[in-house]
């Protein structure tokens, strides 16, 4: 289910219902800002994170696709960049 910002706020009740059987997306500004989801949704989102630190999760990424990003910098010092705006990759501290 998607709603305007101001729906959800006019009709919180209601979206809170919905939001028990499916997400609800928050749109602000034509665009979704935010989800609403049932506290089992929301509990299961965080068994499946870990509720690991930031910290951690980056240097858990770095150490997993430390090869990837070396090929990834590799091709950067060879060809630079096709696009301007966008940057190498630089590894997670």
């Amino acid at each position: 289910m998607q709603v305007t910002a101001t729906q959800a706020k006019n009709r919180f009740g209601y979206v809170c219902a919905q939001a028990k059987s499916e997400p609800v997306f928050v749109e602000k500004d034509g665009r979704v800002d935010s989800v609403i989801l049932s506290l089992e949704q929301f509990q299961a989102l965080q068994l499946a994170g870990g509720n690991k630190s930031m910290a951690l999760r980056k240097k858990e990424f770095n150490s997993a696709y430390k090869d990837w990003i070396a090929d990834q910098n590799k091709h950067f010092d060879e060809h630079g960049l096709w696009c301007d705006g966008l940057v190498a990759w630089q590894e997670a501290s």
